[in-house]
């Protein structure tokens, strides 16, 4: 595909470049799931169960009793690429000519458009993959997200099924976060003192609970709010409900939630790095054109481990 240039060419350039806003990879880069790298093609995870009837009273005899049950998951991965070709000679009346040297045979890219571009490609990936982690459609471009799977599953769900959800707003967000802490206490209970569960929420649901806490005379909170700050609340990464951390999850639908462990939501990959890694190749010496190719080239995929300990409300 080409690029689409469309310049004045006149006056003095700034060296600025700016572009559209993208979705932030928060999921990852907040350390949000379990990230198992050096997956080729596929990784099996051990499900360990202990039954309840481990623990007996004593005898004199040595009776062997409880039950263990292993079964498995497989966390599968799916290659990815970004291939882009970029003309050189798009460059040569524009702004950034000037970086591309005088003489035609090698004219190299504005460096100042390589960095930037590369760097708007790289948060391009971490954007798609935000959103396929969390409702992803397999086909050729995607892999199964989190809520495709649990959707397809609901019957294995925490407590038989999703909770239902609603349009959520700043006046029912405490009431319906409330039930995806209630569906944890009624049917996984053993879940509430573990450091490592979150509830995630989307940004529309995140923002929701900012604008609760905000108050305005709203829920007991007064006329300024939660510690009298209004709307202008600083909830950072330590904010909590009913105890539990909140984790904010920009790829989650927008009136979706989930209760899970980190240790029991896993992204499969291969080299880490490969994620941030565009490489910029000039064919001009072996192919004898003005083109530069970028290219990436990464794994992604994501599993569960134990489906009836997670709570999804939708």
């Amino acid at each position: 595909m080409a690029t689409s240039l469309t310049t004045s060419y006149v006056g003095e350039y700034k060296d600025k470049m700016i572009a559209s806003a993208l979705l932030s990879g928060k999921t990852l880069d907040n350390g949000g799931l379990t990230v198992y790298p050096n997956v080729a093609y596929k990784e099996v995870i051990k499900k360990i169960a202990l039954g309840n009837d481990l623990m007996v009273g004593a005898s004199c005899d040595y009776t062997d009793a409880g039950t263990v049950t292993i079964t498995e998951r497989v966390l599968e991965v799916k290659e990815f690429q970004i291939n882009k070709t970029e003309c050189k000679t798009t460059f040569s009346q524009d702004w950034t000519s000037a970086q591309m040297g005088y003489s035609v045979p090698n004219y190299v890219l504005p460096k100042s458009y390589a960095d930037f571009i590369s760097q708007q490609y790289i948060a391009k990936i971490a954007a798609n993959v935000e959103t396929m982690i969390w409702q992803g459609a397999a086909g050729a471009n995607a892999f199964d997200g989190f809520t495709t799977t649990w959707a397809a599953n609901a019957s294995s769900l925490a407590g038989g099924a999703v909770v239902t959800g609603t349009t959520l707003t700043a006046a029912n967000i405490v009431d319906e976060i409330g039930k995806v802490v209630d569906n944890v206490s009624a049917n996984t209970s053993s879940l509430l003192d573990k450091e490592d569960l979150h509830i995630y929420l989307s940004n529309h649901a995140f923002q929701m609970y900012t604008r609760s806490l905000g108050g305005f005379g709203a829920a007991g909170l007064g006329a300024a709010g939660f510690d009298n700050k209004g709307n202008n609340q600083d909830l950072g990464n330590a904010l909590l409900f009913d105890g539990i951390k909140i984790f904010r999850a920009p790829g989650l639908p927008t009136n979706d939630m989930v209760a899970a462990q980190k240790s029991n939501l896993f992204f499969g990959c291969g080299i880490e790095g490969d994620l941030s890694d565009i490489k910029l190749i000039d064919t001009g010496d072996t192919l004898g054109d003005q083109n530069v190719r970028f290219v990436a080239r990464f794994k992604a995929g994501i599993q569960t481990g134990l489906l009836e300990e997670v709570t999804y409300y939708t």
